[in-house]
Parts: structure tokens; C-alpha cells; sequence
């Protein structure tokens, strides 16, 4: 790969993506990117890079797919599960009474097992039997979307973060693979979105993971995001954000959750930003999911 190439790839993936590479991850580039060459029947990347070139927007569409990271696995960190289920989920519950339901958004959910984690939670609360409980679960890439759709996982992926109870109770097993049961399935929407496209559509959220995604993105990119999702989180409605990630020095639209690490309320005491009228919200391309 020469250095011109390189610096195609990292312009296209920071405008498609928010993916922001630094000038030392020529590794990570070759080591994703050709295997992908090699399946279209190219010797390598400048192949490939010639060939996106070339207006071919169905493998520029690949290449963004294939520089995501796809890291997960069930009750990840588990703190956050914890924290939802001991101090959100019960002050929700008494908030929301008077509606009896709950909405949550899981930005960047991969193959599901971050929305799946959050529906078991919910599934097994008493206090939420009659509620109406929605989890929205978006990624870009829809290979990852049709995986978390069917509910199937390996031997390998139920044994990483899933409690054996948990399996036993919401999964049937057949031969080597589990799926996941009707009921669970059935409490999580999937829809394919780029978080740098509008999301104001999804609508209102009690609750929002966000997790591991925006730490690959650039500063003022980050803070657009939390800005727009200032505007779709309840007052009184929580942002989730990965163990190593934090709102602190990028926006004023959130504080943190009162003794609760890695989580974050909006921050109702400041002054709404101005926003020009006529102005996109952000440019419309596409986000990569690094989950």
C-alpha cells in the first residue's frame, strides 16, 4: 500500500465514517482490507483503491463495513448492566408510572448482544410486567443487523458475559448454536442508521447506549453527536457511554449520573446552543459502527 493510497483510504473512511485513523494504522487498514481485495479478485489495495476510484460504490460500501470493529459480547463491562438494573430501570419505573413504558436506544449494536443483554434485564423486572418496553438496536453495516435480527449465537459467544441462568431461561438450543427466545426477540427493533446522518426520526429515548463507538471519531464530531442526542434523551433519561470514554471536556450537554461511572444525564441548567435555521444537523454520510 503506498503512502497516496493510505491517505485516500483515511479521507474516505473520516468522510463516510467519522473514523478518525491515525498516520501509524497502516496495519490495521492491510490487515482488514486485504482479504476483502483478494474476495473481489484484486491482488491487493492499490487494486482496491484504484477500483473505488472508479465509482464502484458498492465495494467503497465494503470498505467501510470492513474498517468497523465488531468487539462484543454479553453484559459487556457489566457495570453498566448493573447500574441499570439496581439505579436507572427502578428510578424510571416510578417516574414513568403514570405512561407505563420505557424506550431505549442502543446506537452501534453489532451483532446484538448489547440489546439482547438490556431485554433480559427488562424481561426478568416484575415491576415491568404490562409496561411497554421498546429497545431500538441500529448499526450501519447490515450483515451485523441480520445477525442480531435472527438471535443465533455460537457456543463461544453465549459463553462469553451470559449467565448460565440467563441461557437456560431465554435461549433453546440446537446442536452447537442457541437462539434466543421469541418473547426477547421480539422486544428489540432493528433499523441500519450512520450516526453522522439525522437520527431525530428514531425519536425520544429514556435511555441511550452509546458504547465504544465515538472513541474513534474526532472531538468536534463527538460533540455534535451528544449534542443531537441532548435533544432525543428524556430530562430525566440517561447516556451510557464505554468504560474508557467520557463527555468531560468535549460538551456541556451532559453531566455525570451522581455516583455512577460511565454514565451521564443531560445537563438541563445550561443554555440551549443556537442553531442556525435551514442547517443540517450533520453532513449525510455514513457512520462506521466501532462498537
Amino acid at each position: 500500500m503506498t503512502p497516496s493510497d493510505y491517505e485516500y483510504l483515511r479521507k474516505l473512511l473520516k468522510e463516510r465514517s467519522g473514523l478518525d485513523l491515525s498516520a501509524d494504522k497502516q496495519y490495521l487498514v492491510e490487515s482488514r482490507l486485504v482479504p476483502l481485495a483478494r474476495k473481489a479478485g484484486l491482488p491487493g489495495i492499490p487494486e482496491l483503491v484504484q477500483k473505488m476510484k472508479a465509482s464502484a460504490e458498492a465495494l467503497t460500501a465494503e470498505v467501510v463495513e470492513a474498517m468497523t470493529t465488531n468487539e462484543t459480547f454479553f453484559f459487556r463491562d457489566k457495570i453498566p448492566f448493573d447500574h441499570l438494573k439496581d439505579a436507572v430501570l427502578p428510578a424510571l419505573i416510578q417516574a414513568r408510572a403514570a405512561r407505563r413504558s420505557i424506550r431505549i436506544w442502543c446506537a452501534a449494536c453489532s451483532t446484538g448482544q448489547e440489546p439482547y443483554s438490556i431485554a433480559m434485564i427488562l424481561k426478568d423486572m416484575p415491576a415491568l410486567s404490562g409496561w411497554r418496553t421498546e429497545i431500538v438496536a441500529t448499526d450501519l453495516a447490515q450483515a451485523v443487523l441480520e445477525k442480531s435480527k435472527a438471535g443465533v449465537f455460537s457456543q463461544f459467544e453465549v459463553q462469553r458475559g451470559l449467565p448460565i441462568q440467563m441461557l437456560v431461561k431465554h435461549f433453546k438450543q440446537n446442536g452447537d448454536l442457541w437462539q434466543l427466545n421469541p418473547d426477547i426477540r421480539a422486544m428489540v427493533q432493528h433499523r441500519q442508521l450512520n450516526l453522522l446522518q439525522d437520527f431525530s426520526h428514531l425519536g425520544t429515548f429514556d435511555v441511550i447506549f452509546c458504547r465504544n463507538v465515538l472513541i474513534y471519531f474526532d472531538q468536534d464530531t463527538k460533540a455534535m453527536i451528544f449534542e443531537r442526542m441532548s435533544r432525543m434523551i428524556e430530562p430525566d433519561g440517561v447516556l451510557v457511554l464505554g468504560a474508557a470514554e467520557s463527555v468531560v471536556g468535549i460538551t456541556d450537554a451532559f453531566k455525570p449520573y451522581p455516583d455512577r461511572r460511565g454514565m451521564y444525564c443531560p445537563n438541563t441548567t445550561r443554555a440551549a446552543p443556537r442553531i442556525a435555521a435551514g442547517s443540517p444537523a450533520m453532513p449525510l454520510k455514513l457512520v462506521a459502527a466501532a462498537r
